[in-house]
């Protein structure tokens, strides 16, 4: 492709040199930030040869071309637009910096969350499998497995404060043991669990408490057990103390006095000021989600229900993970969110499913089929912003759908016993609905399916004269497993992009050593600076992406050894990088690593297979003519 053509495309169709903000590029998409998205026309965007899909997501216009292609395209792109590359880290701080203090607000909220939901995934879905079989064998919560599981289950809930006070350190810049030093003294032994307090006051018993600032008013000496804004807000307080206290304490008292007067100032503040204060501010809002949902009629889940894919838009839906958690933290816990945001999620994934099954662009079909799958699973990103926004009216059909299963949610009752999970996997939190929890995600299905079938039209364009060719001759090639370690499915990859199938077909391997060898044979076609990303291209011309790790990037290089450059020829089976995986999983990044064929649209057949768990074995059966 004409890298400089597509480059020049993109450029005009965003406005301009004097449009941009800000411009970086990954492994996979030019990533940038935009100051006028009224200048913008995606849908010229999206039809720029070599494009596979463009999507506003946090403050950024993302233009995926996949690798070995978005450097090319990325370099001629700043020497066209005659300005200065930046780093991803700069683009998401432009991208923030243009938001108002609200979104930013809640940027900061998903910031915090996401890194703590695959530990409260974990115990949503032991209280959920714990509840079924409780409901199936209700003499199986009598035995000693059932107790010892079901504390697993409620552990991460118990010391909720504690993980949110460690994620929000890591946001703020704070030390992250102070911070759970904090979370514990929200929630210690000594404070009346916040879940028995309720009790208490039915049995007449008195809530102890403190007399605090000289008296000037009492605090009841409970702890705060499922509540989140108030750990976030002492954390916030917490950093921004220990920072102010690092620059004016001398060096020689700093290890002393730092950590001394940010636990004792925080501590005290918290118990006495923000805890009581917040967590009324708190239940407010909780209380405001839980009125909204039993309006009659249905209502609320019709408005929570139609609205819930626009805030998902917004990027305002990390929100979500505050008002579930309060509802979680009851001592029965009734989540009656989780339902119609799962209305919401499997209403955009039919509607993608009905573009993908009735268009006969093999480019949008190739989008939208993978895509709807994530949405069925929960997560809809792919779905919205690769199908359903970029055509509006799959949108609308989805946000009608979910409004239509958010009614049947909200006037059936059904709720949730934890949160973090929605989709199919949400049967493993409502077992004791599941027929009512079905028929949300029916109504929802059907309703969207249907309205985006009877809205979605290919857009007209000139067909192409087909020509047959005569004796056609299939080429096969094989591609083998390039480490060792467990092959898995590509849409097992904890990353939209991955595991939508939008950058092509493939696998993906959580590799047990730091070999990695080539897959194919053929000519490397790109080495990522950062070396974590190598692209060949084989003898047949498969396009293979071997990723390493995710959002690997960030680490510039660190821990890796590429062994070769661009325009080597190798042979399958070559030692071709080597990385330190042990160091890249402390450093916190995931070292699953998706082999992808970025050109799937090149060949008549692709077999992927998860059975090649060894270096050499077949992982992917490529055929064309």
């Amino acid at each position: 492709m004409d890298y400089r053509k597509s480059a020049k495309e993109v450029l005009e169709y965003i406005g301009g040199s004097s449009n941009i903000v800000s411009a970086a590029h990954c492994a996979t998409r030019l990533r940038l930030v935009i100051a006028d998205n009224t200048l913008v026309d995606k849908a010229k965007i999206e039809n720029v040869d070599g494009v596979k899909g463009c999507f506003e997501a946090s403050g950024q216009l993302q233009v995926i071309f996949g690798t070995g292609i978005v450097n090319h395209v990325y370099d001629e792109f700043i020497d066209l637009a005659g300005i200065q590359g930046g780093s991803k880290e700069d683009v998401k701080a432009a991208a923030a910096s243009k938001q108002n203090i609200f979104f930013r607000a809640i940027k900061t909220l998903g910031d915090i969350f996401v890194p703590i939901i695959p530990a409260i995934v974990a115990s949503g879905l032991l209280n959920g499998l714990l509840g079924g079989l409780s409901n199936a064998y209700p003499a199986i919560a009598e035995t000693s497995a059932y107790e010892i599981i079901n504390l697993f289950a409620g552990a991460a809930l118990s010391m909720l404060p504690i993980l949110i006070a460690i994620s929000a350190a890591k946001k703020f810049g704070g030390n992250e043991f102070l911070a759970a030093v904090i979370g514990f003294i929200m929630i210690h032994p000594s404070l009346i669990n916040a879940w028995n307090v309720a009790s208490m006051v039915e049995a007449g018993d008195k809530v102890p408490s403190w007399s605090v600032w000289f008296g000037a008013y009492s605090v009841d000496q409970v702890g705060y057990q499922g509540h989140v804004i108030p750990v976030i807000i002492a954390i916030f307080l917490m950093s921004w103390l220990e920072k102010k206290l690092h620059k004016i304490v001398p060096a020689m008292l700093d290890l002393f006095v730092t950590p001394l007067v940010s636990v004792l100032v925080t501590g005290y503040l918290t118990l006495t000021i923000i805890g009581p204060v917040f967590s009324v501010v708190e239940k407010w809002v909780v209380n405001g989600a839980q009125s909204l949902i039993g309006l009659p009629f249905g209502i609320g889940g019709i408005l929570i229900g139609g609205l819930y894919a626009l805030t998902v838009v917004a990027g305002l839906h990390h929100m979500y993970n505050m008002i579930e958690a309060e509802m979680c933290s009851l001592a029965t816990p009734m989540n009656t969110w989780m339902p119609i945001a799962t209305a919401a999620n499997v209403g955009q994934g039919a509607a993608a499913l009905a573009v993908g099954v009735k268009t006969k662009n093999a480019k949008i079909k190739s989008m939208a089929m993978p895509a709807s799958l994530s949405a069925f699973l929960g997560i809809t990103e792919p779905a919205i912003f690769g199908v359903n926004i970029r055509f509006m009216k799959p949108f609308v059909a989805g946000c009608i759908g979910g409004a239509a299963g958010g009614f049947v949610a909200a006037i059936s009752g059904v709720f949730a016993s934890a949160y973090g999970i929605t989709g199919l996997f949400g049967y493993l939190i409502t077992t004791k609905f599941v027929l009512a929890y079905t028929l949300v995600m029916v109504v929802s299905f059907v309703v969207s399916f249907v309205v985006s079938w009877i809205l979605y039209k290919d857009e007209e364009t000139e067909e192409p004269v087909e020509t047959k060719a005569t004796e056609p001759v299939k080429k096969e090639e094989l591609v083998i497993n390039p480490m060792n370690g467990e092959v898995k499915p590509l849409n097992q990859v904890p990353d939209d992009t991955f595991a939508s199938g939008v950058l092509g077909v493939g696998v993906a391997v959580e590799p047990i050593d730091g070999n990695l060898f080539a897959p194919v044979s053929g000519v490397v076609s790109t080495v990522f600076p950062t070396k974590h990303a190598i692209g060949i291209t084989s003898e047949t011309g498969a396009e293979i992406l071997i990723h390493m790790g995710l959002n690997t990037v960030e680490l510039d290089g660190k821990y890796f050894d590429c062994k070769v450059a661009e325009g080597d020829k190798v042979k399958a089976g070559d030692l071709i990088s080597t990385w330190e995986i042990d160091e890249v999983r402390r450093a916190g990044y995931e070292t699953i690593t998706p082999i992808i064929v970025t050109n799937p649209d090149d060949f008549i057949d692709i077999v992927t297979s998860t059975q090649g768990n060894k270096i050499g074995e077949t992982i992917i059966n490529l055929a064309k003519l």
